[in-house]
């Protein structure tokens, strides 16, 4: 299940593409995403520390994306700010953990199933650009910028 945090995230970064300045403050970003901003800070650190998004201080600051939105695909989002898109640990590709009461994890049914959905979801979301992602959000109302707001 998508947390709130990379929904959030989601949009955040949506909003920083879709800017017509490089460098958008947080306050910015939040009333552009709809995003509570205190929450969209700690979101906007995963996202640095993970190399989609820069930052720099000052007047003239603020945050950026750090590579072409056409490079950055919606699944490495959502890892970094959530983890594995597996829905649990035994299907996960980076975050394996077998099931504590699991006898066989090599033939188990339930991790398979687990697996193929795993590899389903990342199929869609891997292929999927936060370019693509943005195009698709501009029809959306959280995606049209406030009477008033700056770039």
């Amino acid at each position: 299940m998508l947390t709130n945090k990379a929904k959030y995230g989601l949009r955040a970064m949506c909003a920083l593409h879709g800017s017509d300045s490089r460098w958008l403050q947080a306050r910015a970003i939040a009333k552009r995403a709809n995003v509570p901003e205190k929450f969209l800070e700690a979101i906007l650190v995963d996202l640095r520390k993970a190399g989609f998004v820069e930052s720099r201080r000052g007047h003239l600051g603020g945050h950026a994306l750090a590579r072409p939105a056409g490079q950055i695909m919606v699944g490495d989002l959502i890892r970094a700010i959530d983890g594995p898109l597996a829905p649990v640990r035994c299907a996960s590709m980076s975050a394996y953990e077998p099931c504590s009461d699991c006898a066989d994890p090599e033939h188990c049914a339930v991790r398979e199933l687990m697996r193929e959905t795993r590899a389903a979801l990342s199929g869609v979301l891997d292929t999927c650009s936060l370019a693509a992602l943005t195009e698709r959000a501009r029809h959306e109302t959280w995606m049209q910028p406030a009477i008033g707001d700056a770039a």
